[in-house]
């Protein structure tokens, strides 16, 4: 974990200081006093999350959602305009070589200073502003699996899953209701979250919790923990979770008798923190009969070697796949391509990866809409 945050503090405080002298450059003749309160609005945005922590913990309510809203939209801004301006570099280095390559001048082509931030500038207003609206429009994943190991009886399982919704200072409320609107729309059998359904302190949640508990399909609603669970506050977290109205899934398994089995397991971020439970997935798998459909539940779209045979189905997040193109780019390569979608990974065995049906840090997504999936699994 401290690994992780000397990381983001190096990787976000160079984003800042690299668009403070684009502004900088692009207007040298800006007096030193905006300079001076441009370096300390900058510095305490790169700091924004970890104070938005400390006024959670104190209970300082409203203040850490006013800066919630004006860290993260700023985080995702900030992350547009840099990737925007880096190829806009990318385009005046290939000028510039050009002109050396080839003894021509090419300096009606290369962009001024001012243009070089202004065009960026532009470029990350509209994605945030288009972004911030994408966040908000939930998109419904139809997946259909046919199994012999559906009951004749039965004939057809409705699970609908969630997950990534990171409840917190940034969803909740209106942004929850909407998302468990579109669940109760879908009339599912089985609700399963994926982990990640909280984020931040999860004090002054009641309200979501209730909103959670009035969802009650016919066979239930199971959960795995995230990474997010274990940062938020791990024994609260549980708690909500399981008076939200789920069975929590920490190593083992639920059976619905005579139509399937449902197995989950803990995120490894619990390592760290002396609080996973160390089951291994295929002495896990290994105990559940195969006369009945196998839907196995993990936060992170990892497949550990040996158990993807044990399973029909497992259903992951955490990716977000993204969220933020071209974010997308880099979960694509850490997850070698398992970043979001349905795969067939061998005869009768699943994976799909949700992008998530909320947002974490900044709310907004862009190319990534969030999703609540629905699996229809039917007899063949």
């Amino acid at each position: 974990m401290t690994l992780f945050l000397i990381t983001f503090i190096l990787v976000y405080g160079s984003m800042h200081v690299y668009t403070f002298l684009r502004i900088r450059a692009a207007f040298p003749g800006w007096p030193g006093w905006f300079n001076l309160l441009l370096a300390v609005f900058m510095s305490a945005m790169i700091f924004a999350p970890f104070i938005i922590r400390v006024l959670e913990k104190q209970s300082f309510d409203l203040a850490a959602r006013l800066l919630s809203q004006i860290g993260y939209i700023w985080m995702g801004f900030l992350f547009l305009f840099f990737v925007s301006s880096l190829i806009m570099d990318t385009y005046r280095f290939f000028l510039h070589a050009g002109e050396w390559m080839w003894r021509k001048d090419f300096s009606s082509l290369i962009p001024s200073a001012r243009q070089t931030l202004l065009l960026p500038l532009l470029v990350a207003v509209v994605i945030t502003g288009y972004g911030y609206s994408e966040a908000r429009h939930i998109r419904i994943e139809r997946i259909q699996i046919k199994s012999p190991k559906i009951p004749a009886g039965i004939g057809r399982v409705r699970i609908v899953q969630i997950s990534d919704v990171h409840i917190g200072l940034m969803v909740t409320g209106k942004r929850l209701q909407a998302i468990l609107g579109q669940v109760e729309k879908l009339n599912p059998d089985i609700l399963v979250s994926t982990g990640d359904l909280l984020d931040g302190q999860v004090n002054g949640l009641r309200d979501s919790e209730a909103l959670l508990r009035q969802i009650k399909p016919r066979y239930g609603k199971f959960a795995v923990l995230g990474n997010h669970e274990y940062y938020s506050g791990f024994r609260q977290a549980v708690s909500f979770v399981e008076n939200a109205g789920f069975v929590l899934l920490r190593g083992e398994s639920s059976t619905i008798p005579g139509i399937i089995h449902i197995a989950g397991t803990d995120d490894p971020a619990g390592k760290g923190l002396g609080l996973y439970r160390d089951i291994p997935e295929k002495e896990l798998l290994s105990t559940l009969s195969k006369d009945l459909f196998v839907l196995f539940l993990k936060h992170r779209p990892f497949l550990e070697s040996g158990s993807s045979g044990l399973f029909d189905l497992q259903l992951s997040g955490h990716t977000h796949q993204g969220q933020i193109f071209p974010f997308r780019i880099f979960t694509h390569f850490m997850y070698r391509g398992l970043d979001g979608g349905f795969f067939h990974l061998q005869e009768r065995s699943y994976l799909y990866v949700s992008r998530g049906s909320g947002t974490w840090g900044p709310p907004v997504r862009f190319l990534t809409p969030p999703e609540v999936t629905l699996i229809e699994l039917v007899r063949e």
